[in-house]
């Protein structure tokens, strides 16, 4: 989406009025309007420009969240919910003004089942958080995006990142959801059982809504037990093609590798300077196998002998944990990595998918028209997935250098789409990817328009996301 097409929706400023005044008087200190609050709670790591709420209230429990839903739905007032603000495509903007609904606060673990390996949590609970309450019982939480976001968010989002390859993404770990829907009625999507034929599948249209269907109050995930043993590595290639074949030929062996992140010679740069490594400036892959001790040296050796057979020299494995985690760390900082490259620089963040056989040839494509633009883009993925990120180091304050951008992830977009492949893996459509959604699923569209004004029929949660109404 380029620049100009992020714009203001049209404002029900009587009905703002009642709102502010109604939730002022019922939340207090918990009900936020000055502008340092409002632009903390606009703001994320999107280029997009940041549209202000009218009001940011710090919700405590689902019903504080259906007072609310209903306050604002009986005012036809929108409502934004927000959790870590991670959003990359502008999801937590507030185009037509509104209130933004905080969930730091919900922030409890309801339940832990160890024996059926499953937990409630609020929406405000972090990954990193629950995964520190969930040490003792011998579980974890194994989606993994990087950024310590909220669950609620990853939820509303359909986040995956460096585990996905082995345990999937959000709609695989999610069993069920509690939402406020635009009636202020708190819905149960599902039961905790593992499966299930009855009705709609109404969990998994919730989990990647992005908040324009409702506001989650708590999620059921499936938990996986602490793997016995954890091996890892690093190892360099010749080119970025060996490196994507590499992959390729790990996934279809069907050795279950349970990360495998590939990075650009750019990235490393980056992130040797960044993070203090000295790793060889060359396309790289990051790995990871989980298993009992048996299990992870054998797939380790399958690795390291697929890896030489596409130019791999120096395969640096270890089961050490400081060490792994001080690789994984370095991977995780990865884009403010790239960002250190040229600070003064804005940085626009893209991820497309495709089918991992048509890997390759993606991110090959990808690099001939960065090194074709002059630009500073370093490639970044979760290759076992056949996903990867582009984030674009440019002026923004140069309509040539956002032209030039934009245009540059156009193609970027169609180039996935012509393999088949999807305009996003993980970051969501927001308002930054509309049109590309458009071209990729066309005619699917209007149902999804159908599926919104039945839900919310005068478009109250987070209007002006995923399509235009």
């Amino acid at each position: 989406m380029a620049l100009k097409d992020v714009i203001d929706g049209p404002r029900n400023e009587i009905g703002l009025s009642e709102v502010v005044q109604a939730l002022s008087a019922q939340f207090g200190e918990r009900f936020q309007t000055g502008k340092a609050h409002r632009e903390q709670h606009a703001h994320s790591t999107s280029y997009l420009p940041a549209q202000l709420p009218d009001g940011v209230v710090f919700v405590e429990s689902g019903k504080e969240v259906q007072a609310i839903v209903r306050l604002c739905a009986h005012h036809k007032v929108p409502i934004i919910g927000f959790g870590a603000g991670t959003s990359l495509e502008g999801q937590v903007n507030a185009a037509s003004g509104g209130i933004c609904v905080d969930f730091t606060w919900m922030n409890k673990v309801l339940r832990v089942s160890p024996e059926d390996l499953d937990c409630t949590v609020e929406p405000g609970v972090t990954r990193e958080a629950l995964n520190v309450y969930l040490r003792d019982t011998g579980l974890f939480f194994p989606i993994d995006p990087g950024a310590n976001a909220s669950i609620g968010g990853m939820a509303s989002t359909r986040a995956s990142g460096t585990n996905a390859v082995r345990y999937g993404t959000m709609k695989d770990n999610v069993l069920a959801l509690t939402v406020v829907t635009a009636n202020g009625e708190e819905i149960t999507t599902a039961q905790r059982a593992r499966k299930s034929s009855a009705g709609y599948d109404l969990t998994r249209l919730f989990v990647g809504a992005e908040g324009t269907l409702g506001l989650i109050t708590s999620i059921t995930l499936r938990l996986q037990g602490i793997p016995e043993k954890i091996g890892g590595g690093v190892c360099g290639f010749p080119s970025l093609e060996d490196a994507c074949n590499a992959v390729i030929t790990t996934i279809q062996l069907g050795i279950p590798v349970a990360r495998i992140e590939l990075l650009d010679q750019m990235q490393m740069r980056a992130c040797n300077a960044y993070s203090k490594l000295t790793y060889p400036e060359q396309p790289t892959l990051f790995v990871e196998f989980h298993g009992t001790d048996e299990a992870v040296a054998l797939y380790s050796r399958q690795f390291a002998a697929i890896a030489a057979d596409f130019g791999c020299t120096d395969f640096r494995y270890t089961e050490d944990a400081e060490e792994r985690a001080q690789l994984w760390k370095a991977r995780h900082n990865a884009y403010w990595a790239s960002r250190a490259l040229a600070p003064h620089l804005a940085g626009l963040s893209t991820d497309v998918c495709v089918p991992i056989s048509r890997l390759a040839d993606c991110v090959a494509e990808t690099q001939a028209d960065i090194a074709a633009e002059g630009f500073l883009a370093p490639i970044v993925g979760h290759a076992g997935d056949g996903n990867f990120h582009v984030l674009v180091l440019f002026d923004d304050k140069s309509e040539e250098d956002v032209a030039r951008v934009e245009a540059f992830t156009e193609r970027l977009s169609a180039r996935a789409l012509a393999m088949q492949g999807t305009c996003t893996g993980e970051h969501g459509i927001g308002q930054g990817k509309m049109r590309y959604l458009e071209a990729e699923l066309g005619a699917a569209i209007p149902a999804m328009r159908a599926v919104k004004q039945a839900l919310d029929p005068d478009n109250i949660f987070n209007p002006g996301k995923i399509f235009r109404l």
